[in-house]
């Protein structure tokens, strides 16, 4: 029996998406490669920019925000792609601060309790949302 590329099944797992180094771990622990030859690949793969956590952070953390998700909906989808702390940090740093992204959703769907709970629901921030909104929203 041939013994898989791991290389080769990483690059099939980013042709369509960037993933954190983390998911292309995982995909290649189920096809059955070994711990060493994984972590060789991987650091291969960073190496030649195929995997960053940081790129893949910004880019995934600005696609959430543009969706409209406060700083704690992005915080947890970034750590639930195996993203540390830092890296999550820097992410939700780079972004528009999370009231001016509140200020400008409230803005556009109107200054309600309605909309305070639907941004809360988002992962907006009491702070942003109080700001938004120019009232005290309910815990």
């Amino acid at each position: 029996m041939q013994e898989r590329d791991p290389i080769e099944i990483a690059t099939r797992a980013l042709l369509h998406r960037d993933r954190s180094r983390h998911e292309v771990d995982e995909r290649l622990a189920r096809a059955g490669i070994a711990d060493d030859k994984r972590s060789e690949a991987l650091d291969t793969l960073g190496r030649v920019g195929y995997i960053d956590d940081q790129r893949f952070a910004g880019a995934r953390a600005g696609v959430l925000a543009n969706r409209g998700y406060g700083d704690e909906w992005i915080r947890l989808d970034l750590a639930e792609h195996g993203l540390d702390p830092e890296t999550v940090a820097g992410a939700i740093a780079a972004l528009e601060p999370e009231a001016e992204r509140a200020a400008a959703l409230v803005e556009r769907l109107g200054r309600t309790a309605k909309t305070g709970a639907r941004l809360a629901r988002k992962g907006f921030g009491r702070e942003a949302l109080q700001t938004a909104l120019g009232f005290d929203v309910a815990e």
